[in-house]
């Protein structure tokens, strides 16, 4: 059974989640942020962190990378369309804001190329290409825990934005319809920003999916 802790971080409250599984080894998804806090998080509940993965590589949801991936020696995972985005201030978005500096953090050590059941550093999970917020954006579904982190595509009561580099929003309601809301319907959906909801609630109430 997976335990999973969430820690807003940065200056735009990103979530941060460890995935923690009973010996208590964690994926650490998006670390946007406040690198000494994360580690005193992973810290205080005794986590052992083996590898960090990418919902997407937005600035809020990537500047603590190479200082945790730095701290505890793991890889770091994101999808190959978006593996240049690590480096480029432009591509991530920091270099649109004038009172952010720049980010810009390692290249990935790997890159997700297809979608579908996947094995990472002992954990097993469904990779779903969930593009539209952004290219290359991604979402984690832990099937036998019934628990979906899906980065900035879908947020309880919203929709991921698409006026960034490369947004679709005709790829982003595609990818929340068909990988989304066809989850189990109570399924714990774990977003960017904000507070988890379910495929259910979301039919029912998000006024930007209601037709």
């Amino acid at each position: 059974m997976l335990n999973v802790h969430s820690l807003p971080l940065g200056p735009v409250q990103a979530n941060c989640y460890l995935v923690m599984n009973e010996r208590k080894e964690s994926l650490i998804i998006d670390p946007g942020g406040e690198g000494e806090k994360l580690i005193r998080k992973i810290s205080s509940i005794g986590a052992k962190p083996q590898a960090i993965l990418l919902t997407h590589a937005h600035f809020d949801h990537i500047e603590a990378v190479d200082h945790v991936r730095e701290k505890y020696g793991i890889p770091v995972w994101i999808h190959e369309r978006e593996a240049n985005w690590l480096t480029d201030p432009m591509l991530n978005g920091s270099k649109k804001y004038i009172d952010l500096p720049n980010i810009s953090v390692k290249k990935a050590d790997h890159l997700f190329r297809k979608e579908g059941q996947m094995e990472v550093s002992g954990f097993t999970f469904n990779l779903l290409h969930t593009p539209g917020h952004s290219p290359g954006s991604v979402s984690f579904h832990f099937s036998e825990d019934q628990i979906a982190i899906v980065g900035d595509t879908l947020f309880q009561g919203g929709v991921g934005r698409t006026d960034l580099v490369q947004g679709n929003e005709d790829q982003l309601m595609e990818s929340i319809t068909s990988k989304l809301l066809t989850l189990a319907d109570d399924t714990i959906i774990y977003p960017g920003h904000g507070s988890w909801t379910t495929p259910m609630e979301e039919r029912k109430t998000n006024p930007f999916l209601r037709t």
